[in-house]
């Protein structure tokens, strides 16, 4: 696969697999996408994509109905960034959201996220996105 054409399909494959996780299909996200051997960057969570994953279930047993919508996603080699905007309950302003995805042989193998709540009464009025 050429250099681009592996991009474009890392890209397509991490926000694929953040729709998964977003509508509760985290068992088959991580089947089709995930590296078993993979490893996370969240600091709020044990080492290891198995933990991961337990706060992904328990995140959607917790929210079941929150929306996510991409607004940027960048590759770059192995690299993927997916920025945007997260609301875990109808009616809240919610979060802006990045992750940081590398690649091997098309599966995840780091995964690195952070996040920013989106205040209601915003100073800057360029907005978030």
């Amino acid at each position: 696969m050429d250099s681009t054409r592996s991009v474009n399909h890392h890209k397509q494959s991490a926000v694929e697999f953040l729709e998964l996780v977003t509508r509760g299909q985290i068992d088959q996200a991580y089947q089709k996408y995930v590296h078993q051997d993979g490893r996370h960057h969240n600091v709020f969570f044990p080492a290891g994509l198995p933990a991961l994953k337990s706060a992904m279930l328990e995140n959607h047993r917790q929210f079941p109905v929150k929306q996510f919508s991409v607004k940027h996603v960048i590759g770059d080699g192995d690299m993927v960034a997916v920025h945007s905007h997260l609301v875990m309950n109808q009616g809240e302003q919610g979060m802006v959201v990045v992750h940081l995805f590398r690649f091997e042989r098309d599966k995840i193998v780091e995964l690195w996220d952070c996040g920013q709540q989106i205040p209601a009464d915003m100073p800057n009025k360029d907005g978030a996105f």
